[in-house]
Formats: C-alpha cells, sequence, structure tokens
C-alpha cells in the first residue's frame, strides 16, 4: 500500500486513542472471558513497551507494540488495523516493521498470543506468512484453549 508511514505512536493522540480502544473493546467481545490479552492505553505506556502506528496520509491505518520480555525474546503486542484499512496491506507493513525492529534490538525470538477463534484466522494467517510458529505459552501465559501462541525464530536467515 503506498505511502504508508510507521511513526512511534502518540499515545496521547486522540485518533490513536480511539483505535487503540476499538481493538482492546474488540478483543474482549469476540474472545473468551479471561482469555483476552490486548493492552490497553495505561500498559502501552508502561516501561519496557514501545508502540507505533501506520499512517497514510493523516489517517490513522493501525497500531502495534513491542513488549521486551527479555533481552533476547521479545512480544508483538496491540496489533490493529482499522477497519477501512483491513486487506490493503497494513498489517503486514506493521508486521514488517516490529519484527526489523526486534532483529535491530538483537533479539533471538519474536512471540505472539492471539485468539483461538475464527474471528482471528486473518491474524493468524498472517503471522505464519511471516514465519510464526506455534509454540507452548510464553513469558506467564498459561494454555488457554481460547488462545494460540506463535514464535519466530529471528536467528534464522532473513
Amino acid at each position: 500500500m503506498p505511502g504508508l508511514h510507521v511513526v512511534p505512536a502518540d499515545l496521547d493522540d486522540p485518533r490513536v486513542i480511539a483505535l487503540l480502544e476499538h481493538h482492546v473493546a474488540t478483543a474482549q467481545a469476540e474472545t473468551a472471558r479471561g482469555s483476552a490479552h490486548a493492552l490497553d492505553l495505561p500498559a502501552l505506556k508502561a516501561p519496557g513497551i514501545s508502540a507505533w502506528a501506520i499512517w497514510q496520509g493523516d489517517d490513522l491505518m493501525g497500531l502495534g507494540a513491542l513488549k521486551w520480555l527479555s533481552p533476547d525474546h521479545g512480544e508483538v503486542k496491540s496489533m490493529h488495523t482499522a477497519a477501512t484499512a483491513r486487506r490493503r496491506g497494513v498489517a503486514a507493513a506493521m508486521l514488517t516493521h516490529l519484527i526489523a525492529t526486534a532483529r535491530a534490538e538483537r533479539f533471538s525470538r519474536l512471540s505472539l498470543e492471539t485468539g483461538s477463534w475464527a474471528y482471528f484466522d486473518g491474524a493468524r494467517a498472517l503471522y505464519a506468512r511471516h514465519g510464526f510458529v506455534e509454540c507452548a505459552p510464553f513469558a506467564g501465559y498459561v494454555p488457554d484453549p481460547h488462545s494460540v501462541f506463535m514464535t519466530l525464530d529471528l536467528t534464522a536467515a532473513g
């Protein structure tokens, strides 16, 4: 998608806040009670988390974040594409940015948790296309039939 720009997210921008609130509400609505792990605004402002926004001109197209789990392991958080921007390469562009950032930070592994329900089929397919494979729960997560855990080995070529 031409004209996309990924920049550090301004977590005080009302447009970013609105998209993030929509993301959290949707995750909670589309996942079993207790199985939604989307980060809200205060959580994204915590130390050890960096968030980015993807824009096309003045239009906010999506969000994504990285959480530092250890010096060599990171977690993809808060991936969300605006409904009007879906199926246009926005999520792929954000994920590519997050992977590149993780590599630059010298992570050896990048992991994520997403839902197991049909609503999350597209997200799981996107992650698989970028090399993520299913894995065991990590970083304090516990086995949950409503969650799918995935990881990417960043020590492999790419």
